[in-house]
Formats: structure tokens, sequence, C-alpha cells
């Protein structure tokens, strides 16, 4: 049986109304849907909140996570509290995956890229025409993966 995949992406400053309990019943919805492997940049905002929820849901179903880190240190400007949470959630990953020992401009998108390529789908919190996360959705788009978007 194929292991289908889900790359995930979204902004790192989430609106003040961003609604946690949603992100979960849909992420929910796509491991009902047979998304077995997730995707994760790690990085603030989105992609943390979308681990959260994961988290509960490995309790549930067979799913696993991988750590796609941009580069080594990537928690160094994160906050006390998400260094935290990250290094609690890397090591709850199924897989972890370091893309380079260090930091050069471009790592972020590489890191983006790395996972659209692997996936069977992307899961996107866009709602800014530029910046990373527009550009991952083009990027699946150019290599006709389907996005589906949280709204």
């Amino acid at each position: 049986m194929k292991l289908y995949s889900c790359a995930l992406t979204g902004h790192r400053d989430l609106p003040p109304d961003f609604d946690k309990n949603a992100l979960c019943y849909a992420l929910e919805d796509l491991i009902k849907e047979g998304i077995g492997l997730f995707y994760c940049g790690m990085a603030r905002g989105f992609d943390l909140s979308a681990f959260e929820c994961l988290s509960v849901l490995k309790r549930k179903y067979p799913v696993e996570i991988e750590a796609c880190i941009p580069y080594a240190g990537q928690e160094r400007g994160f906050s006390a509290e998400e260094k935290r949470k990250y290094l609690r959630f890397v090591g709850e990953c199924t897989r972890k995956t370091v893309l380079s020992d260090h930091y050069y401009a471009g790592c972020l998108l590489a890191r983006n890229r790395y996972m659209v390529d692997r996936a069977d789908v992307v899961f996107a919190f866009c709602k800014e025409k530029t910046g990373g996360t527009a550009y991952t959705v083009n990027y699946a788009k150019t290599k006709n993966i389907p996005v589906r978007f949280f709204e």
C-alpha cells in the first residue's frame, strides 16, 4: 500500500484569529483521505502549529512526520518557548532531514522544494501573493502537485 504524503507550508506570522482547532480537523481529514506522511519545515507559525496538531493526531492514527530542517541551528532565532517546543517536536519526528550544515541565502526555498518534490499534495496556509509560502504553492503548481488551502 502506497504511503501518501503531504508537504506543509504556511506563514510564520499567523493572524490573531487563526483557528488551531480548525487546523487540527483539516489535518485529520487529510489523514482520513490517506495521507500517512507529512513533511514539515519546522518554521515558526504555521509549521509548528500544524506539527502540534499532528503530534496529538499521532496518538490516534499511524502517521509519520519528517522534520525538513533547512540548516543546522534553524531554531537559534526562536523565542525560548518556541525553541523548547521546536526541540521537543524534532525529537518526536519519525525522520529528521537537515539539508545544510549552515544558513545560506535561498536555503529556506531549497527546503520547500525538497518537501514539494516528495509530496503527493501540498497543504498551505497562504494569504499573500509573495514570500516563501506563495513561492512554494507556485512551485507545487509547476510540478502539477495538487495544493489544498487552509482557510
